[in-house]
């Protein structure tokens, strides 16, 4: 870490006449793997290993906590040819960055210390955007009070399981569009029973489930013809992630060089242009509906959407921040987790057999679950936290301190940007024995005293700052899994080889999954 602390502040120096100039300088310091590799026992990409924790030192009584300039690190160079020569954009969840958490008890540590209100990372580039189209932030990209406000109001409608619970027909009525979907496109396969890259099948389920909770409203995105506004919204997604390597420090680009790089900040706005217009299209709509049921004196019933706008805990537009950054959060996340679960299942059929004789046990081969079946499916909830430990949709998850902190012996200062690497502790043999194998059932508690320590695989973060979509994803992929499992053989494609992870933004395949869906025998 010598060296890295020797380069930031080098850095620091080259660029503190600019105050927009200093943004490149978090760059600068963000290509840095695996900061705190040496101190928290964590192989670098070249595969060097160190034998033990660094602990503070000690002189007589006194416990010596050593600085950021004790912390080891590599050179500029390294991370230069990393980063540029060998592509380590795509692989981040390999490569830690910036001063890097991958211990299970020191992320623990950081996670516990926090205040009422933590700030995830470096949203500048977010909220510029948003000043300049005069928008509001939403959730994931306010900070401070405006957050805990708008938390307060959301956490009260899907944060508790028996909340989410009343979404279980709606959500069915997607899986029951999901599996029609399925039939069509494997009859369109010559041998009938193939669907050719499962993640465009699975983006679609997942857009259209959190659309008819969130906008209370279908899209058609499993339809043969996609509506026009939603294949807008779907390019405007796309977009923001295909270009993600530019657009991810398109804010950190100061103004007077876009005109010579446009690109990457053009992209970034053309593609929340999209995804805000989307969001605005279906709020007004409901919102017109609304007032249209008031003038004609009928009651007004509905679900999360029409719940903010009649309360106007929030204004209109932190509705459409709000409705725009939660369906953003909640389509990629899901669409990644349900192509990696039906990958594994497919690679595992000892293991998709298993399941399949517990939902068996439970619903028999034609009853839909519901959120209160669940409970009774320990295997069907322990292969999504299976599957999101392996492949954790977000490979780490980024903290500001805001406040001096001690953590593993070292002296974090505050407004140091940390990375707690959840992708380097979820495969750590110490936290999960075996931890390459795929085992559902490990999640399972054999008797009171069994049990996984949560820090070391918290896919949905932790504390308040943790993922408010937590139990809607869940529910959707819990009730998509089953119906799946009922009703198909998930096999693998002979086509599909062993699939690797790349990031993506978020932790992808990094080559299409073809799986066969084979009907079972009633």
């Amino acid at each position: 870490m010598a060296t890295l602390h020797k380069m930031t502040l080098t850095c620091w120096r080259n660029f503190q006449g600019d105050r927009l100039n200093k943004q490149l300088f978090f760059i600068l310091r963000a290509l840095h793997k695996s900061a705190a590799s040496e101190a928290f026992e964590v192989s670098t990409a070249g595969g060097e290993t160190v034998p033990e924790r660094l602990t503070p030192r000690n002189a007589g009584e006194k416990t010596v906590v050593k600085t950021l300039k004790e912390m080891p690190g590599p050179s500029t160079l390294s991370n230069l040819i990393e980063f540029f020569w060998r592509d380590g954009f795509s692989r981040i969840h390999d490569i830690q960055l910036v001063v890097s958490v991958a211990d299970r008890d020191l992320v623990a540590e950081v996670l516990r210390a926090e205040g009422v209100a933590p700030q995830r990372a470096n949203m500048e580039s977010w909220k510029e955007y948003r000043d300049m189209r005069g928008r509001s932030t939403g959730l994931i990209s306010a900070e401070g009070e405006d957050w805990l406000r708008m938390r307060s109001v959301l956490r009260q409608l899907i944060m508790r399981p028996r909340d989410v619970a009343v979404f279980s027909d709606d959500v069915n009525k997607v899986v029951d569009d999901l599996i029609k979907r399925i039939c069509v496109l494997r009859s369109q396969d010559s041998v009938g029973v193939t669907v050719f890259n499962v993640n465009d099948l699975f983006f679609k389920y997942a857009m259209e489930g959190v659309a008819a909770i969130l906008y209370e409203c279908r899209l058609g995105c499993l339809e043969n013809e996609i509506p026009q506004e939603t294949q807008d919204y779907i390019s405007a997604l796309h977009l923001m992630f295909s270009s993600f390597k530019t657009t991810m420090y398109a804010g950190a680009i100061p103004k007077w060089l876009r005109p010579v790089i446009p690109r990457p900040w053009r992209e970034f706005c053309l593609s929340w242009d999209g995804l805000f217009k989307f969001s605005r299209i279906h709020v007004n709509k409901r919102f017109a509906e609304i007032k249209s049921q008031l003038k004609q004196g009928e009651e007004v019933k509905g679900g999360l959407l029409t719940h903010m706008l009649i309360t106007k805990e929030m204004n209109i537009e932190e509705i459409y921040a709000n409705s725009t950054e939660m369906l953003l959060a909640g389509v990629d996340t899901t669409s990644f987790t349900l192509s990696w679960a039906s990958y594994l299942l497919g690679r595992h059929p000892n293991v998709q057999q298993q399941i399949y004789m517990e939902v068996m046990r439970i619903l028999g081969p034609e009853k839909a679950a519901t959120a209160d079946d669940v409970p009774y499916l320990p295997l069907v909830r322990g292969l999504v936290k299976e599957t999101l430990r392996l492949f954790p949709v977000l490979p780490g998850n980024g903290r500001i301190t805001q406040d001096d902190l001690v953590v593993g012996g070292y002296l974090i200062p505050k407004g140091t940007q940390l990375a707690l690497c959840h992708y380097s502790t979820s495969l750590d043999e110490e936290n999960f024995p075996d931890a390459l194998d795929f085992r559902p059932d490990r999640w399972i508690r054999k008797h009171s005293t069994d049990r996984v320590d949560n820090f070391g695989s918290i896919p949905f973060g932790y504390g308040i700052r943790s993922c408010i979509g937590r139990r809607i994803a869940e529910l959707e992929m819990h009730l998509a899994l089953t119906r799946l499992i009922q009703r198909f053989h998930i096999r693998m494609s002979p086509i599909t080889g062993d699939v690797q992870a790349k990031t993506h933004g978020l932790l992808c395949p990094a080559a299409p999954i073809h799986l066969q869906f084979i009907d079972r025998e009633k």
